[in-house]
C-alpha cells in the first residue's frame, strides 16, 4: 500500500477522535454533538464552516490555486437506534443507540484528509467536505439536495464511501452503474368486519386477507419482474387483533422493495397496489396504501467510478481495487445527491474473516486500521480530480 505518510503519522489521533465519536452516538438530525465536533475539527485546519442545511450538516470549503472546478466529497455522520452489546472502553455512552454502521468512521476518514489538504492545498480548485446527516431511514442526504446544497456548494462531481465488513483491509470496490439500490417502504391496512372467533361468516376476516395479500405480492418477483433484472419485495411486519377469540376489523402489513432500475420501481409499486386492492375488494373488504419512496438507487456515472478506482489503485494498488464485486441489496441516501450530479460511490473493505461482523450488529465496530487508508484515498481523489498545474 502506498498510504500518505502524513497521514499515517497521524492514525493515533484519527482513532481518538473516531472512538469519542462512537462513544458518543447521534441518531437523525439530532447530531448536535457530532456537528459541533466536527465544525471545530474544520475550523481549526483554518477552512470556512457552513452549518444548518438539514439541521445538523456541516460543510467545510476549501480552495486552492486559482482553478474555478470544485467537487464535493460527503461523509454520514448519524448512528443507529440500537442497543450496544460490546464491551470495550469506548463503547456507547447512550443506552439504545450505537455507530452500528461505521458512520463515525467515514465522519474521521474524511476528516483526515480534510487536515491533510489544508496543509498540502496540492491541489487547484475547490473541495467542499460535506458532513451530512440521517442517512438511516430519514433520508438526510435529500434534506440536504432540497435545501440548497449544491446552489450553495457548487459541485461538477460528488463522491461517497462506505466500510464493508467482509472485504479484507486493504481493498476497495467501485462498479460503474448500479452500486446498492432502491429502498421504498410501504404500509398496507386492511379494513374487514370484526366478529367472533366463533362466527367467522358474520364478519369480513381481514386476518385471511392479509395472508393472501402476502402470499401474492411475491408473485411480483417471480412473475411481473424481468427475470435479468433484480429486486426484492419483503413484509417484515404484521399486526392485527388483540386477543385469540375476536376477529379484528383491521390488519396491517409493513415492509420494503428494493430495485436496481426505476422502471422496476415504477413496476412494483403499481402492482403492489393491484394486488392490495383487488384481493380486499375480491373478500368485500378494502386496502389503504401508504407506499414512499425513501431512496433512489446509488448508480455511479462511468468516469467518476474511473476516477475514483484510479485513486483508490494510487492507495492501495490495482490489484486490491475489485472491479466486479455485486451490487448490494442495501440502500443509500447518497444516491439523492448522485441524481444530481455525476459521482462515484466506492466501498473500502473493513475486514473479512474471524471477528468480523456486518453493519447493523450490535457487535459491531468500524476497524480503526481503515482511517488512514480511507482518509489517504479521499485526498489522493481531490488531488486527481482538480489537479495542480
Amino acid at each position: 500500500m502506498k498510504l500518505i505518510d502524513e497521514i499515517v503519522a497521524n492514525k493515533a489521533q484519527l482513532t481518538e477522535w473516531r472512538r469519542d465519536l462512537h462513544m458518543h452516538p447521534e441518531t437523525a438530525f439530532e447530531e448536535h454533538r457530532t456537528a459541533d465536533f466536527v465544525a471545530k475539527a474544520l475550523e481549526s485546519f483554518g477552512m470556512p464552516v457552513h452549518r444548518g442545511l438539514a439541521k445538523t450538516g456541516v460543510v467545510g470549503t476549501l480552495k486552492a490555486g486559482k482553478g474555478n472546478r470544485a467537487i464535493g466529497l460527503r461523509a454520514d455522520m448519524d448512528a443507529l437506534d440500537l442497543i450496544e452489546m460490546n464491551e470495550f472502553a469506548h463503547k456507547s455512552t447512550h443506552q439504545g443507540k450505537m455507530h452500528g454502521c461505521g458512520h463515525d468512521g467515514h465522519t474521521i476518514m474524511l476528516l483526515g484528509a480534510a487536515q491533510y489538504l489544508a496543509k498540502t492545498k496540492n491541489f487547484d480548485g475547490t473541495v467542499h467536505f460535506i458532513f451530512q446527516p440521517a442517512e438511516e431511514n430519514l433520508a438526510g442526504g435529500k434534506v440536504m439536495v432540497d435545501e440548497g446544497l449544491f446552489e450553495k456548494f457548487p459541485c461538477e462531481t460528488v463522491f461517497g464511501m462506505h466500510n464493508m465488513p467482509g472485504v479484507d483491509v486493504g481493498k476497495f470496490g467501485v462498479r460503474v452503474g448500479p452500486m446498492m439500490a432502491s429502498a421504498d417502504m410501504f404500509w398496507i391496512r386492511v379494513k374487514g368486519v370484526g366478529a367472533h372467533g366463533a362466527y367467522p361468516h358474520r364478519g369480513v376476516d381481514p386476518v385471511v386477507i392479509a395472508a393472501e395479500i402476502i402470499l401474492a405480492l411475491q408473485s411480483i418477483v417471480a412473475r411481473n419482474t424481468d427475470p435479468m433484472h433484480s429486486a426484492v419485495v419483503s413484509c417484515c411486519h404484521v399486526e392485527a387483533g388483540h386477543t385469540t377469540n375476536v376477529i379484528p376489523e383491521e390488519a396491517m402489513i409493513a415492509g420494503t422493495t428494493r430495485a436496481f432500475l426505476p422502471e422496476v420501481q415504477d413496476m412494483i409499486e403499481s402492482r403492489l397496489k393491484q394486488i392490495a386492492t383487488g384481493i380486499a375488494a375480491a373478500h368485500g373488504a378494502s386496502a389503504t396504501i401508504d407506499y414512499q419512496r425513501r431512496y433512489p438507487p446509488t448508480i455511479n456515472t462511468a468516469e467518476e467510478s474511473e476516477l475514483a478506482a484510479a485513486a483508490a489503485a494510487q492507495v492501495v494498488g490495482s490489484e486490491n481495487v475489485l472491479r466486479n464485486l455485486n451490487p448490494s441489496m442495501g440502500a443509500e441516501d447518497f444516491a439523492w445527491m448522485l441524481r444530481e450530479k455525476p459521482g462515484a460511490y466506492v466501498w473500502v473493505g473493513n475486514g473479512a474473516g474471524e471477528g468480523s461482523c456486518m453493519v447493523h450488529n450490535p457487535r459491531y465496530d468500524f476497524n480503526d486500521d481503515v482511517l488512514p487508508i480511507g482518509a489517504s484515498y479521499w485526498a489522493r481523489l481531490a488531488e486527481m480530480a482538480l489537479p495542480a498545474g
